[in-house]
């Protein structure tokens, strides 16, 4: 109720500012006409506000901008917080943090990611980036162009984001700014040896050398996060092979079973930007710059399993009791003789990303020439640890999983004795290491000319070479000694049954698995890991031509760009493929395509100040492929009967991009400094949508139906966005130091994934309602933000395997902050994030009883920022 309570009151906020902004806009007339000029010095959320409003402004196509309040302040810890809070954007969570971006109702496979106009390589299996690996220090801002020109990497059919890092030479003298933090999770106080607090702490350094002509940045960042996270989960339901308990003639679909887990661990994150900037001479500009990023999690976690209650066929009927059949589903029930899995495990994950490049700028004549080189590496090295018990002996089982995040279960059984469970088995399930490596290099040239409306011209090439790889081990290791119970210690949780946990894991484990337990080395891949395994590579070459535009039509002025790109990629799949069982043996596979992607971009000044804007955009857009679903692996049964097609399961090296023609109109009013009123549509026709399904093929000759992911037909993207903001400089004081920010988002699609299949998702991302309010304060040195933001369900993957959609229920997520100025260098910040305590709660199936629900807690921060 709540949350809906929060979406009526971000529509209302565009009813209101008719009236006021008339008076507001009139006192800032008012003020320019002064006879004598009032020089202000603006800084903070203020100045970053005005800042992002004039770069919008001025920019020729529909975007968004982020700037920094200053060195090394952007508004919220990482970038991506900060973009899940512009209009038509949002975010899903990993760990609790903002992590992949969605935009205007398509998911993280729509969004292109630039450093600096660098694609970069990722650590997700497809082309997601994740945004958190950028903290504050080592960017000054991110523009989110959400209309499309010639210029820009292709790739971005929702929108296309990048991000900015600092560039030295912009600044008059030294700087230097550092920054400490202390991190307080008071959710950790609920877990028995979760850590609550943790530190963090960045800064950048500015300087510039040799009479302004040679310019240097070095920035960095360290945070070591408590991963703290409480969740239960339905296993789903025996949909076709359960049976009628209740006597009443229907079949009543049972439940697989259920889990529930806690994980206690750190997240630890680094990064490091180096950049230098050389002005040679004033033909000649020359940049070098490397952005390094890691994540190192270590994740210690507990877990029940219970299942063994599916009443396969109806074999379990005599042991169920207290049953609550809704809609022919058992939510809630007793059953005897149930077995009890107890899990202690730790995950490890080490990620690293790499991005740096050369950038030139020159003068020729009347010619800018530019030339880019550019690497972006990334890897992901994982592998699950889990010591693994049975309990000895069944018990029954009671639940009542009802949906709406109702979950009340009992084992029957102490989940806390050692002595209940037999002896414990070693899995790693899996040691899987991902490596992603792109390459580019980008020459552009333009110059001004003066033919009718076309004030510019612009040129370019740009050539990439990519190489994305995966592989995996499983294995599994049986004792050879006994672990006493003395070894365990009893792990409680607020509102779960108690966990057994090894008091050392790693000294125990190495004491009965042996000292190599979790080393991969010289064990054999199993089957389903050669499968499992993957390389695919891409080539593309895109040229493209754009014109610059100003003029005049019926008696209006206008500007903008139109131009053309033209994208040429070669892709190459390769993998393992087993027929009937047999050892895999390799397999490969491809295809090559050309798109033509024009742009046009227009807007038109309706005064002369060109305060109120009307902009139209219209182009072809394209997003390339999943990466891992470009696999050339496949796992095939055959049939004995020719007749009979082949079946099985397979990556598809033939996938084309998506695109969409798309059309935005938007209406922007500019009434005053960090002032905007505005109201636009925008409509997507997608065609070749990917989503996975069983596809009629040919394989080597003969019919196969195989299920992976194919371009299907498509659909259509609507939406409206409507944003507000102000800063109500004209209220006497203190009042004067107020601002506002809001945003509302609603978006429809006819587009259906493929599951699942009696009642399909909608297209993965798609968010009916999204928008935010967010309500600031700056004055004599203080600084305060209160901000909400709400998005209805959505469809989200958040799974590294291809496919596993859920629904990610409706959000709305509250931030304070609030800041002190003591003394011209010294800040005093304190934050709260996640202030109602918003839970993540997934359902699957298209099934409102299949829920999982997360808990990952509020988190406060207290710091100091000291600039020099």
């Amino acid at each position: 109720m709540q949350q809906k309570k929060l979406s009526w009151l971000i529509k209302a906020m565009f009813i209101l500012p008719g009236a006021s902004t008339t008076v507001w806009a009139q006192d800032g007339a008012s003020t320019a006409s002064a006879s004598e000029p009032l020089v202000v010095t603006v800084t903070g959320i203020r100045a970053s506000v005005r800042n992002a409003l004039a770069t919008k402004e001025a920019a020729n196509n529909m975007i968004e901008s982020i700037a920094s309040e200053d060195i090394g302040k952007l508004p919220d810890t990482t970038i991506a917080e900060s973009l899940a809070r512009l209009p038509g954007l949002s975010s899903g969570l990993d760990r609790g943090n903002a992590s992949q971006i969605i935009a205007r109702g398509l998911g993280p496979r729509f969004i292109g990611a630039t450093l600096n106009g660098r694609e970069l390589a990722s650590s997700e299996p497809n082309r997601a980036v994740r945004f958190e690996q950028f903290p504050s220090e080592s960017l000054s801002g991110a523009t989110i162009h959400k209309t499309q020109s010639a210029e820009l990497v292709e790739g971005g059919v929702a929108t296309s984001i990048d991000l900015l890092t600092v560039e030295p030479l912009k600044f008059k003298g030294r700087q230097v700014s550092l920054k400490a933090d202390a991190l307080y999770y008071p959710i950790a106080n609920q877990i028995q040896g979760a850590s609550n607090a943790a530190p963090r702490v960045g800064g950048i350094y500015i300087d510039q050398f040799n009479n302004n002509t040679l310019g240097v940045a070095m920035a960095f960042s360290y945070q070591d996060q408590p991963s703290i996270q409480k969740n239960v989960r339905h296993w789903g339901f025996n949909e076709d092979h359960s049976a009628d308990l209740n006597g009443d003639g229907k079949v009543d679909k049972t439940p697989w079973g259920f889990q529930d887990e806690v994980r206690r661990g750190k997240d630890q994150r680094s990064s490091a930007l180096g950049k230098v900037e050389w002005k040679a001479s004033t033909d000649a500009f020359i940049t070098g710059d490397i952005y390094y990023a890691k994540s190192a999690i270590n994740e210690r976690g507990q877990q029940h399993w219970s299942g063994d209650v599916g009443n396969w066929d109806g074999w379990q009927k005599a042991n169920y009791s207290n049953l609550d059949i809704r809609n022919g589903y058992v939510v809630g029930a007793s059953v005897n003789n149930v077995g009890l899995t107890t899990n202690d495990f730790v995950w490890v994950q080490d990620t690293s990303n790499l991005a740096g490049g050369l950038n030139g700028k020159f003068n020729l004549a009347d010619w800018k020439l530019e030339a880019d080189l550019s690497t972006s590496r990334a890897q992901r090295s994982s592998q699950w640890r889990d010591l693994r018990q049975f309990a000895k002996s069944n018990a029954t089982v009671s639940w009542s999983f009802t949906g709406n995040e109702n979950q009340t279960y009992s084992y029957g059984q102490d989940t806390g004795n050692p002595a209940n469970f037999g002896a414990p088995t070693m899995y790693v399930d899996t040691d899987g290491h991902l490596k992603d490596e792109l390459n580019a290099i980008h020459l552009t040239g333009s110059r001004a000319i003066d033919l009718g409306a076309v004030n510019k011209v612009k040129f370019g090439a740009r050539f990439t070479d990519r190489e994305k790889s995966y592989s995996q081990t499983t294995w599994n290791v049986s004792p050879t000694a006994t672990l006493p119970d003395s070894a365990y210690e009893t792990v409680r949780v607020s509102g779960m049954a108690p966990y057994i946990a090894l008091k050392d894991f790693y000294a125990s484990a190495y004491s009965i698995f042996g000292a190599n337990v979790f080393d991969a080395t010289g064990r054999p891949q199993s089957q389903n890991d050669l499968l499992s395994g993957w390389k695919v590579k891409e080539r593309s070459s895109s040229v493209y031509a754009q014109a610059d535009l100003d003029g005049a039509m019926l008696g209006t002025t206008y500007r903008g760009n139109a131009g053309v790109r033209v994208v040429h990629t070669s892709q190459t799949g390769a993998g393992m493929e087993s027929v009937n069982g047999a050892t895999p043996s390799p397999v490969t596979g491809g295809t090559s395509y050309t798109e033509v992607l024009p742009s046009l971009n227009l807007i038109f000044a309706m005064d002369d100040k060109q305060e109120k804007q009307i902009r139209f955009g219209m182009a072809r857009a394209m997003s390339r492929a999943p990466l891992d679903e470009m696999r050339a692996s496949r796992n095939l049964n055959v049939d004995s009967n020719p007749a009979q097609p082949l079946t099985g399961s397979a990556g598809n090296p033939e996938l084309k991009p998506m695109l969409a023609d798309q059309v935005d109109l938007a209406y922007q009013w500019y009434f005053g400094k960090g002032a905007l009123l505005s109201a636009g549509a925008f409509y997507k026709k997608i065609s070749r949508y990917i989503g996975i399904t069983q596809d009629k093929t040919t394989i080597n000759g003969r019919a196969a139906l195989i299920t992976r992911s194919v371009n299907g037909k498509g659909g259509d993207v609507n939406g409206v966005e409507l944003v507000y903001q102000q800063a109500f400089t004209g209220l006497p004081a203190p009042f004067d130091g107020l601002g506002v920010a809001s945003n509302y988002t609603y978006t429809t699609s006819d587009i259906k994934e493929n599951m699942p299949a009696a009642n399909p998702f909608s297209v993965e991302g798609l968010m009916k309602h999204n928008g935010g309010i967010a309500f600031w304060y700056e004055k004599a040195g203080y600084e305060a933000r209160i901000s909400a933001n709400y998005h209805s369900a959505f469809v989200r993957n958040p799974t590294w395997t291809a496919g596993q959609l859920i629904l990610n229920g409706a959000e709305t997520y509250v931030t304070l902050n609030l800041a002190k100025q003591l003394t011209s260098q010294l800040q005093i910040r304190f934050g709260v994030d996640n202030l109602t305590n918003q839970k993540v709660v997934y359902t699957s199936a298209n099934n409102p009883y299949q829920q999982e629900v997360s808990e990952f807690g509020r988190r406060f921060n207290l710091g100091v920022s000291y600039k020099m």
